[in-house]
């Protein structure tokens, strides 16, 4: 995002490191706003503004007190002061007044994310103190550890580069249950969520004050399915994901260690019941393994069909009727191709250009068994949809099949086959296929399209929604071309 980024650049004091640091930060700080119950801004350093906002996020675990959107805004008047402070004293400052907004009483801090002795960036939470309410155990458990993790980014040790980046799906967020954890990894406090994911995986008893190690030790059944992961996990001591398995139920574990200049006192495990996504997962590998294997025993069974029109094709006597099974053949192998390819990957397109190359030299030599002819290919077609890849396939083949037939007419001669993929002023793609021949060319008097012309329209306009056209080539010969459009593909 620009915002956040063109600030950046152009400040020159950033080291190696510096501006990934900040996005780290920005990438993970939802935790701290659901934590802090308090909503987060980033603020930099600007000419002209005094401070400009980088970013902005919301908690999920109370209402916003900014409805608006500010990012990219100047700073107000009565918030630098208190920014400018933390800035210099590179620790968390607190505004001495309470700032009423809106009838809404707000406490903000000022947060300096320092790093190798440079402050980088300014934090500041802004948390509604308007309910009367006294806050609740864990509410004040969560707004501790929000202060232990932005108290860390004041010394550089939060957010770690050591914390796991990947999109795999279940990351535990605050919500699902957490559980803080002392220096030796006993638990401190559980949220109602994260006792609860605990009993699923059959813990019966309270979580406070037993070491987590053990209690995750004593629900494995089979070690041997254990994540190496794991034991450093549920310690604290290191800042990774893992995941625990046990009576069908998938527990997703995420460690952060708590630190200061001197040691690590502490440890936050947020954890998420991921049995479902899971379950899911599975399905999806499952269904994809089926669709393969049915692409592969299609392949196969479209293979059996080609072999058999071949041995018909040998007992046929009448030379019309040998040709015309030795064509079904010739489709027949085209289309058991295509489902080979499919049969060999997970996803839904398919490198084109490697699958017609194939293709497109067996067509001419089987349709020339007496001739030389040469094939040339130019351009290329690229990933395109698998259920594009069948017609378009069909199509080529039976273009390549005519022209070395009628186009060369028993004499040698080259076949090109030449892709051009272009981009319309709208934005639309277009796929341009060419087949040429350097043959007799057009005749001079129309002519009744045999089967496979017949073949190519339907393909081409039908399941391609293309459209198609001979050409007199320069040079003499033939060029036929086709036009697509992948927009909706």
């Amino acid at each position: 995002m620009a915002i956040f980024t063109d600030p950046i650049r152009e400040h020159a004091d950033f080291g190696p490191g510096d501006a990934e640091w900040l996005h780290l930060l920005v990438g993970d700080w939802q935790m701290v706003a659901d934590l802090a119950f308090a909503d987060l801004a980033l603020w930099f350093p600007h000419p002209d503004h005094g401070y400009v906002a980088l970013a902005h996020v919301r908690p999920s675990t109370t209402h916003t007190v900014f409805h608006g959107d500010f990012v990219g805004e100047p700073i107000r008047q009565d918030l630098q002061p208190l920014v400018d402070k933390a800035w210099s004293s590179r620790a968390i400052e607190r505004s001495s007044e309470t700032n009423w907004s809106t009838d809404m009483a707000l406490r903000v801090e000022a947060v300096p994310m320092v790093r190798n002795g440079r402050t980088l960036a300014v934090v500041t939470t802004h948390m509604d103190l308007s309910s009367s309410r006294m806050p609740s155990r864990l509410e004040l458990t969560y707004r501790q550890c929000a202060y232990d993790l932005l108290r860390m980014g004041t010394l550089g040790l939060w957010p770690d580069f050591a914390s796991p980046t990947g999109s795999r799906r279940g990351a535990p967020r605050v919500g699902d249950g957490l559980i803080r954890l002392d220096a030796e990894g006993i638990v401190q406090y559980a949220s109602p969520n994260g006792v609860s994911a605990f009993r699923r995986l059959g813990d019966g008893e309270s979580l406070e004050g037993r070491s987590l190690a053990e209690v995750t030790a004593g629900l494995l059944k089979d070690r041997r399915l254990v994540d190496e992961t794991l034991p450093l996990v549920v310690t604290g001591r290191m800042p990774w994901r893992s995941e625990i398995e046990s009576r069908g139920v998938s527990l997703s574990l995420r460690a952060i260690p708590l630190r200061d200049e001197q040691q690590r006192f502490g440890a936050l495990v947020l954890c998420r019941d991921v049995s479902e996504l899971r379950r899911r997962e599975m399905e999806l590998v499952t269904k994809d393994a089926t669709i393969r294997e049915i692409h592969h025993r299609v392949k196969n069974n479209l293979q059996t069909v080609a072999a058999l029109l071949r041995m018909q094709s040998r007992r046929m006597v009448s030379d019309e009727a040998k040709q015309g099974l030795e064509q079904a053949m010739r489709r027949v192998a085209t289309i058991a191709l295509v489902h080979e390819t499919l049969s060999q990957g997970l996803a839904q397109s398919v490198d084109f250009d490697e699958l017609i190359g194939r293709q497109f030299r067996l067509s001419a030599e089987v349709a020339s068994p007496s001739q030389q002819v040469k094939t040339e290919r130019a351009g290329l077609f690229g990933e395109l949809p698998s259920d594009f890849a069948t017609p378009l396939a069909l199509v080529i083949n039976e273009l390549v099949t005519n022209a070395v037939e009628h186009g060369l007419a028993g004499r040698a001669g080259t076949v090109w086959l030449i892709a051009d993929r272009s981009e319309e002023e709208d934005g639309e793609e277009l796929l341009t296929v060419t087949i040429a021949d350097d043959g007799v060319g057009l005749p001079d008097t129309p002519h009744v399209e045999g089967l496979g012309l017949q073949i190519v329209r339907t393909l081409v306009t039908s399941e391609l929604g293309g459209t198609i056209a001979w050409h007199p080539r320069d040079g003499g010969g033939t060029a036929v071309q086709i036009r697509l459009s992948l927009a909706a593909r």
